[in-house]
Formats: C-alpha cells, structure tokens, sequence
C-alpha cells in the first residue's frame, strides 16, 4: 500500500503563514491559526506542504488502510480559506446556520474572509469538531 503523502512534520508553520502571497489571504490565515491553536489548546503542527493541523486521529478503512490526520486543520488556499473539519458536518447544522458566509464540501469548511463570520460561532465549530475525533481511532468507510 503507498504512503500517505500529507504526513505530519517539523515544517515551519509561521514561516508558511508569511509565505501566502495575498495579504488578505495571509492575515485571515494568521488570525484563523491563532484562533483553532487557542480553542483547541494545540500548537499548528504543518502536514505535508499545504494544511496546518491541530490534534489528530487515525482512521482505519475496511480494507486494511490505515493513518494518522488532523483532528481539525487549516489551509489558506488561493479561492478560500479552508477548515478541515474531519468530523464533517452533520453535528453542526445549527452552528453553521449562525455562522455567516460559507460553503462546505464534505468535510472542508470555505470560508472566502474571515471577518464576514461570526468567530465566537467559529471557534465554538472548531472546539466541537476538535473533541469529536482528536486521540481517537475511527473505522471508516473508504472515502
């Protein structure tokens, strides 16, 4: 079976905050770290090149894959600010009615600025989603 490539590891996330070429981008970015480093109480932890993790999980598939991902993370993408909330959704139907602007895919929170939502709902999202999976094993379906 191949390797994971998003994979925990000592990269610099400050270094990669200050890499973001939008300013806008960069600064909801920052703001966004140290709002899911202070609700979760964990330091950003870089996984692989791109995502900002906080905690983590290891999830097992039927079929024998197994790995590590972050409880909840962070990526300042080109088109949106991006919350992954492995936990997915589904809990959190009336937080996201009280958020404000947003898209979700299936367990990617959009965000276009940071400042158009309500952050108290925001973290409140984060603190959840964080304690749902974060130590835990999941079995899961394959994806």
């Amino acid at each position: 079976m191949a390797e994971p490539k998003t994979t925990r590891n000592d990269g610099d996330v400050a270094a990669f905050l200050a890499a973001v070429a939008d300013p806008r981008r960069r600064a909801d970015a920052e703001a966004a770290c140290a709002l899911m480093a202070a609700a979760t109480g964990e330091e950003p932890v870089m996984w692989g090149s791109a995502i900002i993790g906080f905690g983590r999980y290891h999830y097992r598939y039927r079929t024998g894959r197994t790995g590590d991902w972050p409880a909840i993370g962070l990526s300042p993408r080109k088109q949106a600010l991006t919350l992954y909330v492995s936990a997915g959704f589904e809990a959190y139907e009336d937080l996201l009615s009280r958020l404000g602007p947003h898209t979700t895919g299936r367990s990617c929170l959009y965000l276009k600025r940071l400042a158009d939502v309500d952050q108290s709902v925001l973290k409140e999202l984060v603190i959840e989603g964080f304690r749902h999976l974060d130590g835990r094993t999941v079995a899961a379906e394959q994806p």
